[in-house]
């Protein structure tokens, strides 16, 4: 007699089976990934008396720094270990060469205790210099050992004051040391001299510097900054793109660095072959004052200039990043001999942004540009196991369809078999 317990033990090993020849036995291999240590992150406060300034909607800079570190504190992930630096929160008087080692670790970075951090915050008071510099290297020894993801988010509303050791300079030397540390700079109300001071900060390191008027926009960047050390990306290489086609860079896969002035085209060559897919992205960090209207094109064109595909993204009003980006497959040419070696085609790619500023904000340095070029096997690459699972997935739903019909149609002639049996006895 067949039952209910047995049907529900043969439809599991039918479906077992179906996922067995589904799924290739090397996706569920013994071995595991590599566990990866933590991402590490140090957030470098700002604590000096010109800190007390109202003028962050009405509250003072240490309140809105305050709070967005409450928010941040509560939304950190779990895997980040995060630490907490202060700048001239200690020393009130005015002997220099106190003040300019006015730096400590109010929280050591590690796993976080959110009711601690918030605590420790919560006692910081406007006090004394600016010694930008020296937190910096304090920062910088606080995230020291081990290869994980470490960036430093300093937050501050003024110049370092602690010259002739020069922040910028201690930002290069910390690069030159390869252990791949990010700056990330936020400038709270800034003046030109603190912007540009930030801005060098930020880019000795391939970090990102932000103007900050509104403590939504400072609770915001700093939660991005924590969410982008737990999800890293690999730093971009500096590249300078050409005004046309003809000489301009030629890139292969990878993340490269640019910087453009507003309303500036660039031009940039990479080599497809046939049968694969071209995929390329860009992003603009609008670092400064921008007028509303604004837009970035990302556009393939041929070496003779017919377009292909472009991608494009306009927006109104604030915004620290603006991204677009485009797919090229490049067909597989089947009548080609086998000892004949596939000729690739050159696509140019161009990068237009249409930004522009009011007349008191310097266009130069140009603005960040960031470009992510990648070449991957076309949609119809047989041995493109990824292929399975996302451009040819309803292969998936048609055999899980027809599973689905084949138990019913068991399932209702068992169900008439018993039937007849009870029946008949």
């Amino acid at each position: 007699m067949i039952t209910r317990k047995r049907l529900a033990v043969g439809a599991c090993g039918l479906l077992a089976a179906l996922a067995v020849g589904l799924f290739p036995a090397s996706a569920t291999a013994a071995d595991g990934p590599t566990a990866k240590e933590p991402p590490k992150v140090d957030l470098v406060l700002d604590v000096s008396g010109s800190m007390r300034a109202n003028d962050i909607d009405g509250q003072s800079r240490m309140a809105a720094a305050k709070q967005a570190f409450n928010e941040v504190i509560d939304a950190v992930p779990a895997e980040v270990r995060l630490g907490i630096r202060t700048l001239g929160a200690t020393y009130p008087g005015e002997d220099r060469a106190l003040g300019c080692k006015d730096t400590k670790q109010l929280y050591p970075v590690g796993p976080l205790d959110r009711t601690e951090a918030k605590t420790a915050v919560a006692t910081l008071a406007p006090t004394g210099w600016t010694p930008i510099g020296p937190a910096l290297l304090g920062a910088a020894q606080d995230l020291e050992g081990g290869n994980a993801t470490k960036r430093i988010v300093l937050i501050t509303d003024g110049e370092d004051t602690c010259a002739p050791l020069d922040p910028c300079e201690v930002a290069r030397d910390i690069a030159a040391k390869g252990i791949h540390l990010v700056i990330d700079t936020l400038g709270l109300v800034p003046d030109a001299k603190t912007r540009a001071q930030l801005t060098c900060i930020a880019e000795a390191t391939g970090g990102t510097y932000t103007s900050v008027q509104h403590k939504a926009e400072l609770s915001s960047r700093v939660r991005q900054l924590v969410d982008r050390a737990a999800d890293p990306v690999v730093n971009p290489m500096a590249t300078e793109g050409a005004k046309q086609c003809e000489g301009a860079p030629q890139l292969k896969a990878g993340l490269y660095s640019d910087r453009e002035t507003f309303g500036e085209h660039r031009w940039y060559r990479v080599d497809v072959l046939p049968g694969q897919e071209l995929r390329a992205s860009v992003s603009i960090g609008a670092d400064r004052a921008v007028n509303n209207d604004y837009g970035v094109l990302l556009r393939a064109t041929t070496a003779h200039g017919r377009e292909i595909v472009r991608g494009s993204e306009a927006g109104d009003g604030r915004t620290d990043v603006l991204s677009t980006g485009l797919r090229y497959p490049k067909a597989e040419i089947d009548d080609v001999d086998s000892d004949d070696k596939p000729v690739p085609e050159t696509v140019c790619l161009q990068v237009s942004n249409s930004f522009s500023a009011p007349a008191s904000v310097k266009t130069t340095p140009g603005m960040p540009v960031e470009l992510t070029i990648d070449l991957v096997d076309g949609p119809d690459e047989a041995s493109d196991v990824a292929a399975f699972g996302l451009g040819r997935g309803w292969w998936l739903l048609a055999v899980l369809a027809l599973a689905g019909l084949l138990a019913g149609l068991v399932w209702g002639w068992i169900s008439r078999w018993r039937i007849s049996v009870w029946r008949t006895n």
